[in-house]
């Protein structure tokens, strides 16, 4: 559990200035306390380097457009400051850059003012940025891989905002966290959407399938990443919608995301996936993906 005294003193980006996690401080009126009123990016770091960086940059400047707050830096500009971050965390921990991989966390709210649901015009964005290490998927969990549930997707239907208002992923996570399952896997109306904090991938007859890129799903860097790998692959790839019965019979179930790569589903709802262990559409698209990193 964290409390005041545990947060650590890890060196953190807010307003232009560095400061550290336990010192960083912003007010009461930001809009993204009030109302939740901002974006993020999460972005990994392999060996000092930021993956796919240029997609990241360009989903947070969609985002950002999508809730009329202004983008203050340019991708260089990002750049610089997240290169400047991973160096700092990487010193606090008494390490050099290149021996670590981080996550770095970037959020903008619309900034501060008194509390109004307009969106006010000429606030000054507030941005904040964080690094962690990397919490990877155990090699224990990769070899026997995962399990989740399935549920509702009650959320809003603009998902495809990657908006730092995350009640409904956090209830939604709550419920696979509360059976010891490592996801909830969500439907709407009967067809596949996404987990509470990844991209789904379905198996079937040797084909790669996930949800639409639409309003109903937040596109993961992921996305066309693993379109790329399938075609290494020489694998069948397509968005389409997928019915729940075309999951819960599925050869094999994915999950994408930032720290989880890309990881099998083993157990559904109780139920074993396929044969119950990770896959070879599994163990081919994980091969490829370390090979993309080393080479990145």
């Amino acid at each position: 559990m964290n409390t005041p005294s545990s947060i650590p003193s890890l060196p953190c980006y807010l307003n232009g200035e560095f400061s550290t996690l336990d010192q960083a401080q912003v007010s009461v009126l930001d809009r993204g306390f009030i109302f939740g009123d901002g974006i993020y990016e999460v972005v990994p770091v392999y060996a000092g380097k930021p993956f796919r960086f240029d997609q990241h940059m360009a989903r947070l400047a969609r985002s950002l457009d999508e809730v009329r707050i202004p983008n203050l830096h340019t991708p260089t500009e990002w750049r610089e400051r997240i290169d400047a971050l991973v160096q700092r965390c990487a010193a606090a921990l008494g390490k050099s850059a290149d021996k670590l991989d981080q996550l770095v966390y970037l959020q903008v709210t619309r900034g501060v003012a008194m509390r109004d649901h307009t969106m006010l015009a000429g606030l000054t964005p507030t941005v904040f940025m964080m690094s962690t290490l990397m919490n990877p998927v155990s090699p224990q969990d990769r070899e026997r891989g995962l399990a989740c549930i399935t549920g509702d997707d009650f959320r809003w239907e603009r998902a495809h905002i990657k908006t730092i208002s995350l009640l409904g992923a956090v209830m939604t996570r709550q419920l696979s966290a509360d059976v010891d399952a490592a996801e909830s896997i969500m439907f709407r109306d009967g067809w596949l959407s996404e987990g509470a904090a990844v991209n789904v991938w379905v198996v079937r007859d040797g084909q790669v399938l996930g949800s639409p890129r639409d309003n109903l799903v937040l596109e993961g860097i992921r996305y066309g990443l693993m379109e790329s790998l399938c075609s290494q692959a020489g694998l069948p790839f397509s968005l389409r919608r997928i019915a729940r019965e075309e999951v819960q019979s599925a050869d094999e179930v994915l999950l994408s995301s930032a720290t989880k790569e890309v990881v099998a589903v083993t157990l559904l709802d109780g139920r074993p996936v396929g044969t119950g262990v990770p896959g070879p559409v599994y163990r081919r698209l994980f091969e490829l993906y370390q090979q993309e990193k080393a080479e990145a």
